[in-house]
Formats: C-alpha cells, structure tokens, sequence
C-alpha cells in the first residue's frame, strides 16, 4: 500500500503536494519581498508576500520560472529543481542597478535612470554587512566620500570640495543644518545612528532647488527604518539585535531595535550604546614621516598642576574615547491604503569628547598646548509628524512634516598650567515646517513645495578657577544677545519623459532668509563698532537636466545647476580661535555664496553583468565663503586668551572654481563573485588679482576596490582603500586644511588593505569577521587631527526575530 501512495505521489504534478515556495537573500537567507516570479511559458507574474514566499500551484514540473527584482541579479529555474533545492531559491545581490527607486533627489519616489545627478545608496543590508562604528564611517566606506576627523568622536564629509555647512544632511525629510553648523570641521553626522538606518542616499552637485541653502556639494539624506504593518487580522512583529566588539579601540557597541504592527497601527524602536576607549593607529611607518602622529606624552592633573606624563604606548592616541546612546522611536497609523500618520521620535547624546588634535599640539619648545579640551555631551532631539496622502488633482500626492529639533553643544578648554578653564555652551531651538506634492500629468511628473523654518541660538559662556572654583565672566562663541535665522522657500520641479529614451528634468526655487544677531553685551570683551546685526538675502535657484538612454546599455546624463548658501549665525557671528594663534571676528556685510554648476555622465552596460560609469563637474564658485586675514579696527593682531593672535574673518572671495571626475565600475562575475571599484579627483583655486591660490576642503585623489565573494550562507569583501598626495602647494595657507596637523611637505598618500566576512548560522544568527587594515599601517585622513586606526579585528553577533 505504500509503495503504490509513493508511485502516485510521483506520478501527481508537484503542485498537488507542494503549495509554496520561498525566496531568500543567498547570503544572509532573509527572506526576500516583491520579487517577481514570471512564467517562461506565459502567463501572470506573481509576487513574493512579506515573508518571501510565492504560490506555486497550477504550475507543472516542466515549467520554468525566471526570478527578478531590481537590486539582485536574475535567476530562471524549472518547477522541478525547486524540490531539489527544498522549495528554496536562493538570490545573489546586483552590483548596481538603474530601476532601483530614489528619493532624495526630488523628495519623491523615481528611478535612478530618471535622475540626471550623481547618486549613491546605501541599503540597509549593506550597512548590516559593513558594521561601522559610527555614521562617518559609513560614509567614508563608500569611497565615494572623503571624511575628515578632528577626533574619534566625529567625522565630516566632503563632496566635491564642499564640506561643513556646505553639505546637506537630511533626515526623515527633516534637515539636521541649523544655523550654527560651522564652515570648518563638523562632528554632527555621528549623532545619527547608523544601526537604526533602512538606507541612506547620497547626491552629488548643488542640491538647492529642492533643499534649499547649504546643499552646495550636495546632499546626505539619512532614512530610519520605519514600523511594518501587518497583512493580516493578525500582529507583525520583528526585530533585530547584534554586540559588536573591536580592539583598535576596544569599542564595545550593543544594539536592539523591534516592530510590532497590525492593519493599521504600527511601532518601531530602536536603541544603542557604544563605549570607544582610546584609539590605536598604525605602527608601520614610513621612516620619512619622523614623530608625526605619535603620541609621546598626555596632560595630567597631578596635584593641582598640570604635568606631562609618557605614554606607555606612543601609538595609543590618549584621550579619544567616548561613549554614546542613540534612541529611535516611531508611531504609524494608517488608516486607509492612501493616508498614515507617522509620528518619529529621535534622541542622540555622548559623553564628553574630547578633542584629540588639540591635546596633541606643542609650542616651540615641546610643551602642551592644552591642558584640557573637550566638547561636552553633543545632545540631539528631534520630534517630527509627517501626513501623507493621496488625493486628486493638484494634491494627487501630499506629504506635510512638523518638526522641532533641540540641538546643545559646548567646549571647554584651558591651557597648559594657565588660565581656567573655560566653558561656552550652545542651544539651538529649530522648527521646520515642510509641504510637498507631486502630480502626474500624462507623461509629465510635477512637484512643489512650500517649506518654512526657523533657528533661535543662544550662548552662555564662564570661566572657572579649578584651585577656588571662582567663576569669571567670559566672551561667548556666538552673539550672547541672542541670534536667529528664519527661511520661506517655495520651489517646483517638473520631469518630461518626452520618450523611453528621452526625459527632461528642470525646477526653479525662490528662498527668502533673514538672519539677526545682538552683540550689545559683547562689548565688554571686543569693542564692536556694531550693536547688532540683521541680513534678508533672496535667491533664486534652478537646475535643468537630460537623460538620454538609447537603449539598454548606454545611459548619457547631463544637468546644469545652481546651488546657494546664505550666512548663518556661525558664518557671521562667531568669535572663535580657530587655531593657536589665528582669531576669527564677525564680519557683518558678509553676502551669500553662490555656486553654478556643470555635470555629465556617461555609463555603460556590457554584457548585462558589467557597468562602467563616469561622471565630470566643474562649479563656478561665485562670493564664496572663505578665512582670509582681517583687520580688526585697523589692527592685523590683537591679544586673545592671554597671546597675541593674527586675525582672520570669514570674507567674500570674489572667484573659484572647482572641477572634477568620478569614476566607478561594478561587475557581477558570476553569481559569487562582484566587482566593484571607485576613483574621485578633485581640483579647487581661489582667483584674484594677485593670482590663483588652492580653496580648502579640496581632497587629494581618492576610491576603493572591492572584491566580493557570495555563498549560500556566507558573504565575504576583500577591499582596497586608498588616498594620493595632498601636497603642500595644494593648502589654502589660512584655510580649514589643518596643515598643523600633516608633515611639512603636506598628507602622504596611503592605502589599506581589509577583509569582512559574514557567516548566517541559521536564518535568525548570523557571526561577522572582519579585519581593517591588514598591514597595520600608519596613516591620516587629509585635514585629520587624528590618525586613523591601525590593524583592527571586528567581531560581531547579529540576530533577528
């Protein structure tokens, strides 16, 4: 009797016995949603549901089934290997794909191929995979973005030559640039989690059509992952936790986040702490480099002075640990398939940070500078509401966010056995309000938008006698009457898809800003000739681009552009040693900078499986924004904290310019083995009568190489990072290079060599390896304070639910 149930088992098709099967990710087995299961044979596409799995009933052994979704490489199978592989399929990921959809650049969902800028996306899988300390690390990952730290606790992109305030960072459709975020070196990047990211997008060229002042290199749009909803009467719940521990700092990271969610209401949180001790760089030298970058001795406090004490270890970088906690908390209602309200709640502080390039600065004879110098906890909180809906007409797509933002910060500094200690605090109040709509009409895309915000600064500043604890008044680092800024913007962008092969993009936006400075209490330290100052700048910006793709291999894209930034309270109001010895004081006509923008790109497919792309930029950098030498009341120096300091002031330059090429390619091998490899040069002068000098934040030529391996169960990357010359000649002289900081003849090229590894367990655990510079060697990101870190071994333990 069981011999003939079996024979009639074998004889019946495979779908009267088995009902589903599942698709999954090749190396981590998570399962895969919307991927398009279409029949070789004809007939209806399916779709895998949340939980990866798709219907095969009606379909006969002989069949064949072709897999497909747009950020994994394709895969056709017959009905009948599906039993072999355990109703499994297992898909490897694209090294890169077109269809796959962007929002930063319109604030709207496109395609890539529709978008004429230079994008990239990190997604959420990536980021897991890489497992980076911090969010600027991420983005230096890309090799697509050079970051700059000052300390460990911190991190400041560049893109395109544009740094600080001049790049827009972006999160949750909420812009993180207020009115106090400086031209120098920023560390705010790091108090956005990267662990509670679902992607990030990052846009190269002026961004200011959409985004208004400061996107003038670009913009970083950071997504937080969002509640999942379930498809049934039934609750959804997920979640993910992982421990990370590394020894060239001895971080210790813990991380939990979890989604419970039914039809129409849904939770997300997300919670992590992260303890860094000291960093430790390279130890293999080059003998030319001398004593640059190590650490011989630390200040201490012994007995009421401070003293110079050796340090046991000259390449542990004393004093550039910190710790961290990231908390993350969404609400979703959704009350219909075309409304939701989305409440998200964001908290981010630290420890002290201390501030490690300047701990390591001697004087002539050897001596410390400082005694102590360190940014107090860095605190972010952000509470925004977001409405979208779907109507009809001019409000066929509608998305309204509220939110408040509370940003502190603070530095304290003394020096070397003199003076107090000295503390300036700083508290932002930001409040935005944005409103946007898209509307399709036949083959045309529309979209608009209002947006409005609104900065308020205040700055209190003491200094403290730490023998008596005397407190004595103090200059501050901003206005202490108080500042504010206030922005209304109205823009409108428009794509033409006028062919398959032909879609024309363009958008005209118009920005008011007004800013407002008190400095009648600051006379007491610098006698202003000025008790106040207010500005109402009016720009008008806009873009026009060309995508033409004649077919399914070559994709040309052209788009001119352009961007502006008008002063804000750091820009105009800031009274600050920006290094020993060189006094930044306000400049109250200081004017808007401007920038035009020029950029191509050429990409080709070959063979389906390999994509070559380039991308070519020059920018008319008009007004910028630059440090230059001052006179403060007819003087060139004037006595600061006890010395003699050269003044400088943020000024108008009246020209640069900045060029530059970007190169990448991506090849899927074969379904294991991906290629992928990026190069960025770029090039920047000031002109005046005098003749030509380099502009600052210009980065020496730099990318990365990686090699990546994909088993089932098992994913690895070989990858090459690498840095050229910054050379002497190529420093701005009283700019933000941090030449103090290099060897006489400027930052040595480098280069390093890493391994990260990945194994899943089983589909809920998943261990990672990895090992970052290799061969130990020692080195410094260009403008860097602080080295980075040596041979570092990560490991990681990562599981869901």
């Amino acid at each position: 009797m069981k011999s003939i149930l079996s024979l009639l088992l074998v004889a019946l098709p495979l779908a009267t016995w088995a009902q589903s099967a599942m698709v999954q990710d090749r190396a981590n087995l998570q399962p895969l949603v919307g991927v398009r299961v279409v029949p070789t044979q004809g007939g209806t596409p399916l779709l895998t549901d949340i939980k990866g799995k798709f219907s095969i009933r009606g379909f006969l052994d002989t069949d064949s089934l072709r897999f497909e979704r747009v950020d994994y490489q394709p895969r056709t199978l017959a009905v009948s290997q599906l039993r072999t592989l355990n109703y499994r399929v297992l898909l490897a990921e694209r090294s890169y794909s077109l269809n796959e959809v962007v929002v930063s650049a319109s604030r709207f969902e496109e395609k890539r191929a529709d978008v004429p800028q230079q994008i990239q996306v990190l997604k959420a899988r990536d980021l897991a995979f890489q497992s980076n300390q911090t969010t600027a690390d991420v983005l230096q990952q890309t090799g697509q973005v050079l970051v700059q730290k000052s300390q460990a606790g911190g991190g400041s992109p560049i893109l395109r030559g544009f740094e600080a305030n001049k790049v827009l960072m972006v999160i949750d459709g909420v812009r993180l640039n207020n009115a106090i975020y400086r031209g120098g070196h920023l560390q705010n990047v790091i108090t956005v989690d990267n662990a509670a990211l679902e992607k990030v997008e990052v846009v190269f060229g002026p961004g200011s059509v959409v985004y208004g002042s400061d996107a003038l290199g670009g913009v970083v749009h950071f997504y937080t992952k969002n509640p999942l909803l379930a498809d049934s009467s039934g609750t959804r719940v997920a979640g993910g936790a992982f421990n990370r521990y590394a020894t060239a700092n001895q971080e210790k990271t813990g991380h939990v986040d979890f989604s419970v969610g039914g039809r129409q209401w849904g939770s997300f949180t997300s919670l992590t702490y992260s303890d860094f001790d000291d960093l430790r760089q390279g130890k293999n030298r080059n003998p030319f480099y001398g004593n640059w970058g190590l650490r011989p001795f630390y200040a201490q406090r012994v007995n009421g002075e401070d003293v110079m004490v050796p340090n046991e270890n000259i390449n542990v970088q004393k004093f550039t640990g910190y710790k961290q906690y990231d908390v993350l908390q969404k609400v979703l209602f959704q009350p219909s398939v075309t409304t939701s309200h989305l409440l998200n709640l964001q908290f981010s502080t630290s420890s002290d940070i201390p501030r490690y390039d300047r701990l390591s600065e001697v004087d002539a004879q050897g001596r410390l500078n400082h005694g102590e110098w360190y940014y107090g906890p860095q605190e972010r909180w952000l509470a925004a509401y977001t409405f979208a809906t779907k109507g009809r007409g001019w409000l066929e797509n509608v998305r309204v966010t509220a939110a408040y933002q509370s940003v502190e910060e603070s530095r304290h500094n003394r020096r070397f056995n003199r003076g107090p200690l000295q503390n300036r605090f700083e508290h932002v109040d930001v409040y935005t309000l944005n409103a946007d709509v898209s509307r399709l009409l036949g083959e045309h895309e529309l979209r608009y938008g209002l947006e409005g915000t609104y900065n308020e600064v205040s700055s209190r500043a003491y200094g403290i006698n730490l023998t008596t604890g005397e407190r004595t008044p103090l200059d501050t680092r901003y206005p202490s009457g108080g500042s504010d800024v206030c922005t209304a913007a109205a823009y409108f962008t428009h794509t033409w898809e006028i062919t398959p092969q032909w879609i024309i993009s363009d958008g005209i936006r118009v920005s008011r800003v007004a800013l407002n400075a008190d400095f009648s209490r600051d006379k007491t330290f610098f006698p202003f000739p000025f008790d106040d100052v207010s500005q109402k700048n009016t720009a008008v910006n806009g873009n026009l681009g060309l995508v033409y793709q004649p077919g399914r291999e070559w994709r040309f894209a052209a788009v001119a552009s352009s961007g502006f930034r008008a002063p804000n309270v750091d820009d105009l109001g800031k009274v600050f040693e920006s290094v020993a010895g060189q006094l930044i004081v306000p400049k109250p006509d200081l004017k808007p900078e401007y920038t035009y923008s020029a950029e191509i790109s050429l990409g080709k497919t070959i063979a389906q499986s390999v994509r070559v792309e380039g991308t070519g930029f020059y920018t008319w950098y008009r007004d910028a924004i630059t440090t230059q030498p001052f006179l403060f009341q007819g003087q060139p120096e004037i006595e600061y904290n006890g010395q003699l300091s050269r003044v400088t002031a943020n000024v108008n330059a009246n020209k640069a310019y900045i060029y530059g090429f970007s190169g990448s390619m991506n090849a899927d091998i074969t379904q294991a083995f991906r290629l992928a490899s990026t190069l960025t040069y770029t090039r920047g002068r000031i002109q005046a009568e005098a003749g030509e000098t380099p502009l600052d934040h210009i980065p020496p030529v730099f990318g990365k190489t990686s090699l990546f391996l994909t088993l089932p169960q098992f994913r690895s990357e070989f990858f090459v990072q690498y840095n050229g010359w910054k050379r002497l000649a190529d420093y701005n002289p009283v700019g933000e290079d941090n030449l103090q900081y290099a060897t006489p003849q400027g930052v040595p090229a480098w280069y390093t060599l890493n391994l990260r590894t990945a194994y899943q367990f089983h589909p809920r655990l998943q261990f990672q390896a990895a090992l970052e510079n290799i061969l130990d060697q020692f080195y410094r990101v260009y403008a860097s304070g602080v080295s980075a870190p040596g041979r570092n071994l990560v490991l990681t333990l990562r599981g869901n639910f």
